[in-house]
């Protein structure tokens, strides 16, 4: 009974004190990579590797659009403007 215990608080504690896990990207690319690793026999590696990519991946797209809004919102005139 004292084992119960000490694992339900020890449970407990680490659901309390986890933090939310950035993992924009790391689902989809765990998916791709684990069905192609699946097909090489390397489901969990595949999954691990495609987890980093799409990772990896989110964060350049990203990277790229707040880029992009920073342009715009600049004030910059853009590279075609409209012909009336």
């Amino acid at each position: 009974m004292r084992t119960i215990l000490c694992g339900v608080a020890l449970s407990l504690a680490v659901g309390l004190a986890a933090v939310p896990a950035d993992a924009k990207g790391c689902i989809k690319g765990a998916i791709i990579g684990g069905a192609a690793g699946h097909l090489a026999h390397h489901g969990l590696a595949g999954a691990a590797a495609g987890c980093i990519i799409g990772h990896h991946q989110a964060k350049l797209r990203e990277r790229a659009e707040r880029a992009h809004v920073q342009e715009r919102g600049s004030g910059q005139v853009p590279s075609q403007a409209p012909s009336y």
